[in-house]
């Protein structure tokens, strides 16, 4: 009796297996012939935008309001430092200013993990 019951819970244990692996493989073979999101653009939709189009940086700003108002802010503080940096870029001696500017910009910034952890390593070893 204990021999049939150890082959039959055998055979219900590899059966089950073989079920389970025949599903999994079902299962991860039909998203091979899903489509990526980066494929998800139509030739039409391509069409509708010409290469050739530039937006104003007004448009630009615009639109970006349009789609969420923070997205707006950033894009007119980016393109006021781009406005910036092109003055800049004008003359020599302000682009001096502008570089002792970003300077004083970077050294005012909290300093990133790896100064810590430096600053912390020498503490411990005591160098």
């Amino acid at each position: 009796m204990q021999n049939i019951l150890l082959t039959l819970k055998k055979a219900l244990r590899s059966s089950f297996l073989i079920v389970s692996l025949m599903i999994f493989i079902s299962l991860s073979a039909s998203f091979i012939f899903i489509q990526q999101p980066s494929y998800a653009t139509t030739l039409e939709e391509l069409k509708l935008i010409p290469p050739e189009y530039k937006p104003t940086p007004e448009e630009k700003i615009n639109r970006a309001n349009e789609y969420d108002p923070g997205v707006g802010v950033q894009e007119e503080a980016r393109q006021e430092a781009y406005e910036q940096a092109v003055k800049d870029s004008q003359n020599l001696g302000t682009l001096e200013k502008a570089y002792e500017r970003n300077l004083k910009a970077e050294g005012n910034s909290e300093p990133n993990f790896l100064d810590k952890a430096g600053e912390i390593v020498e503490k411990v070893t005591g160098k």
